[in-house]
């Protein structure tokens, strides 16, 4: 089944063989609620609580490819949700530091990571909006949510010749964006294609 979702994905235009490598290694099934198990390895989102989905491979391979990812690389990921995007940068080899805002998903995700053996995953409950300063700078930071703007907290974040890759746009749908940091004070941005990703929340939401 993984097999073949890898070959979907290169009929779809993934060439990056690292990236198909790692969705072929990381079991998505781990990821998924038992009713959506026999659909794991199926190219779709799907729920996961709390109004949130796990992206489809499609769309984790293409921003996962837009990071242009060395091993070793410091990638901060705003919005944790099921923890598969996390696990696939850190079958890359990346030093994955990745924020959820919502409670009941960090600890899950947490949870699940660590079970996994995934050791260069560091998890934290946190308002996304704001990063991590007290880890940054960061090489790469990849956000999982469709933002109304880019969180100037994030550029801050960057390192120079960093790459932040960020959907933005409104409900109706979002472009994807490359943004590089060619010095302290200058950013280069790339807009490329439409997706519709849940949207960007600010502050944290505990269970209850």
């Amino acid at each position: 089944m993984r097999r073949r979702l890898v070959q979907q994905l290169r009929e779809k235009g993934v060439q990056d063989e690292a990236i198909l490598a790692a969705i072929e290694a990381i079991p998505r099934h781990f990821f998924l609620d038992k009713a959506f198990e026999e659909h794991a390895y199926d190219d779709k989102p799907f729920p996961i609580g709390h109004e949130q989905t796990i992206s489809q491979p499609y769309t984790v391979a293409y921003q996962t490819n837009l990071l242009l990812l060395k091993s070793g690389d410091k990638v901060l990921e705003i919005g944790t949700g099921s923890g598969y995007q996390a696990a696939i940068l850190a079958a890359l080899g990346a030093e994955v530091y990745t924020v959820e805002r919502q409670e009941g998903l960090y600890i899950k995700a947490k949870e699940l990571l660590k079970k996994m053996g995934l050791s260069t995953i560091h998890c934290f409950f946190s308002d996304g909006t704001l990063g991590l300063p007290q880890y940054a700078p960061f090489d790469k930071i990849l956000v999982t949510a469709g933002a109304t703007e880019v969180p100037k907290f994030l550029l801050e974040q960057l390192s120079v010749g960093g790459i932040l890759v960020i959907p933005v746009g409104d409900s109706e749908g979002q472009y994807m964006l490359r943004i590089q940091r060619k010095n302290k004070l200058q950013f280069e941005t790339e807009t490329l294609d439409a997706f519709k990703f849940v949207p960007f929340l600010s502050g944290t939401a505990p269970q209850h």
